[in-house]
């Protein structure tokens, strides 16, 4: 039986900016900004998706990731109690709760780091960073040296060699399953991460059935992190690109070569593993920004959704919106959004339909959650491929040209019925063939019985 995170439709939050909370962590007392969210899980549902991944939300400095306490949530979104409540709500919406894990670096706020400052040698925390060193100085002049995130002074590196610090973390880790009951977390900078700490995570996080483990990964060998042993996933940023530039260069043979390589059913080195698949997130430029053709859009989701991965949407890119990074300026990707207004407002009716039907497509799909990959035909612009599980599969095509198309697509299993996803017409095989128009821009998702 499939695992819950395998047929996953993730919604994406990073809840400083969907709240407006302020960059600076200086506000006095706790404001309730968790609650605003609220609203959102209904909305969330609506879309067909099945899981949120929701952070960074633990008490940090300034843009979540230079935490200064790992068990209090930031005090800008509220408390432990709205966070609980948020996770109670979601869980009776049928919704799992992913939150981010923080554990390469800590803020210059942490406890740990702020009694170096305060005891230097003589602080028992010495060995908790990499790379202390009383002969040299900080940017911040601390009077001592340390490792860095990036060389960003601010994100102190944890020693994870340190088994102290491992013990510490992993009881974060556990703390954050019994009192918020989450279902899994997200690794910031897994690539990062040393792996034995991440083997121990995987071992301290069976307490719960079916937790789940994620890592960001940018660049190698996802293997490496996605294995029996250590992360249940990886975000497969190798896709991503593919999926925009695909689409912009009329380069269909960019994303095919990808998936071929990675998720083929005669040689995919990613066979059996699922990874995590996204178009945009809190670090990257919004998809419909990238696009040159904005009509692209819909086969880029249609893609999202049915290509091997756990599909991923960031918060308001179902309503169309767009969002730059400006130079090291993220605020473009992780705007401030009120529900009723953009539900109001909504440029893009007809997308944020799309993504709902590619929701209800997806939902209890086991050939799109499991299937084994097949090309089936492949042009500049023009792309099919199938989804098989025993005897059915789902056929899957697209096209990136601005003219309609006249697509002759082999059937990848013998079939009865071919019933088309969206509009439920029912297509007549001839000669182990599917015949059909796409339409400009188009996309079509074919059920095979």
């Amino acid at each position: 039986m499939s695992k819950w995170y395998n047929e996953a439709v993730f919604y994406h939050i990073y809840p400083l900016g969907l709240t407006g909370a302020p960059k600076g962590n200086q506000e006095p007392g706790v404001v309730h900004r968790m609650r605003e969210i609220f609203p959102w899980i209904e909305h969330i549902r609506s879309l067909g998706c099945t899981a949120i991944y929701i952070g960074p939300l633990f008490e940090s400095t300034t843009h979540g990731y230079d935490t200064r306490d790992y068990r209090m949530v930031d005090r800008r979104l509220g408390d432990n109690e709205d966070f609980k409540e948020f996770v109670r709500r979601s869980h009776e919406a049928g919704i799992r709760v992913v939150v981010d894990g923080v554990f390469n670096h800590t803020g210059r706020e942490f406890f740990a780091f702020q009694d170096i400052q305060k005891n230097r040698e003589s602080s028992r925390y010495c060995g908790w960073y990499k790379g202390v060193n009383f002969g040299c100085d900080s940017p911040y002049h601390d009077g001592f040296g340390y490792e860095a995130w990036r060389n960003c002074f601010e994100l102190a590196n944890l020693n994870l060699w340190n088994q102290e610090v491992r013990d510490y973390l992993l009881d974060v880790i556990r703390f954050w399953i019994r009192e918020f009951d989450i279902d899994g977390i997200r690794l910031d900078c897994a690539d990062c991460l040393d792996f034995e700490f991440m083997k121990q995570m995987r071992h301290a996080v069976r307490e719960k059935e079916d937790f789940w483990l994620m890592g960001e990964v940018i660049h190698g060998d996802y293997a490496r992190w996605a294995n029996d042993e250590m992360l249940h996933s990886v975000t497969n940023y190798e896709l991503h690109k593919g999926l925009y530039s695909g689409h912009n260069d009329h380069n269909y043979f960019e994303i095919a070569h990808t998936i071929r390589r990675e998720f083929d059913e005669n040689g995919g080195i990613y066979r059996g593993r699922t990874l995590y698949s996204f178009v945009d997130n809190h670090d990257v430029d919004r998809i419909m920004s990238k696009l040159n053709n904005k009509e692209h859009i819909y086969s880029v989701y249609t893609l999202l959704y049915t290509l091997p991965g756990i599909p991923s949407i960031y918060y308001g890119s179902e309503w169309g919106i767009e969002g730059k990074k400006m130079g090291a300026n993220d605020d473009g990707m992780r705007p401030c959004l009120e529900l009723s207004r953009m539900q109001e407002e909504n440029a893009h009716p007809k997308l944020t339909e799309h993504i709902r039907k590619l929701g209800e497509v997806r939902k209890g799909n086991e050939v799109l959650a499991e299937g084994k990959y097949r090309e089936l035909l492949l042009t500049n612009r023009q792309y099919a491929f199938a989804r098989i599980l025993g005897d059915q599969a789902v056929m899957v095509a697209v096209n990136n040209d601005e003219a309609p198309v006249q697509m002759s697509v082999p059937l990848p299993v013998a079939a009865d019925t071919c019933i088309d996803a969206f509009t439920g017409e029912e297509l007549t095989p001839e000669s182990g063939r599917l015949n059909f128009e796409l339409k400009a821009c188009e996309s079509r998702i074919i059920n095979i019985k």
